[in-house]
């Protein structure tokens, strides 16, 4: 699909929507706000930027990251315990209502399950349903590495995620969204269609390449509400 108006048809008609995390659902980055409480923050922020832009490939960027902050287990536990989701405005609503008429919500993303359950469990999403990255600690709780499986820790990670889902779910009509140069990697030749977010961070590249792009997650619940008045859903 190659305009506005088509993308916002399928959007209008999918089976599966998967949404990008950090700068799209929350309004942060939890790796970088997991770097300010380990004291690392100014140096992993800007190769988190390296990383959305697509300077770097994502796997350096996150060995960079991980290297400088070296976390242990416990200091992972406790950043979780005092720094709880910062969701979007209008999200919750928004998976709510694809919930409600039955299309399937995946979270995937380039940060850590572990940081990810408390939010796929605020917004109802099942942790099948979550496709992120798991750090590794010895039986000390030392950090020894991430699980390089998984398919998001690397760049293409997202589009082998829609590809996944879709032989798991057959013929299922898949839209991406999110604000990152790894999102719109999915885009034209995994996720049928890609819309951009910008209600947090704008990055020029997803801004220009998107057919869509929205700042505001209440367009999107517009749109699926013109969907239930034509009953295309």
């Amino acid at each position: 699909m190659s305009t506005e108006e088509e993308t916002r048809q399928l959007w209008r008609s999918c089976d599966v929507v998967c949404f990008d995390v950090d700068s799209t659902v929350c309004t942060d980055e939890a790796i970088d706000e997991f770097a300010k409480f380990l004291g690392h923050g100014e140096k992993v922020a800007e190769l988190t930027k390296n990383a959305m832009t697509g300077i770097v490939s994502y796997r350096v960027a996150l060995q960079q990251r991980l290297n400088l902050m070296r976390p242990t287990r416990d200091q992972l536990q406790e950043f979780i315990q005092v720094h709880p989701p910062s969701l979007t405005p209008g999200i919750k609503e928004l998976i709510s209502l694809l919930q409600s008429k039955k299309v399937a919500v995946y979270l995937v993303s380039g940060g850590f399950k572990e940081i990810l359950q408390p939010l796929a469990h605020m917004l109802n999403v099942p942790n099948e349903n979550v496709f992120a990255n798991k750090l590794l600690f010895d039986e000390q709780g030392v950090y020894v590495g991430f699980d390089e499986s998984e398919p998001t820790s690397e760049s293409g990670g997202k589009p082998r995620v829609i590809e996944q889902l879709r032989e798991r779910l057959s013929c299922a009509t898949i839209v991406m969204v999110g604000d990152g140069a790894t999102d719109l990697e999915t885009f034209p030749n995994h996720a049928d269609a890609f819309i951009g977010f910008g209600g947090n961070q704008i990055r020029a590249k997803v801004k220009n390449e998107s057919k869509w792009f929205v700042t505001d997650f209440q367009e999107m619940i517009k749109e699926l509400g013109q969907a239930v008045r034509c009953g295309t859903l």
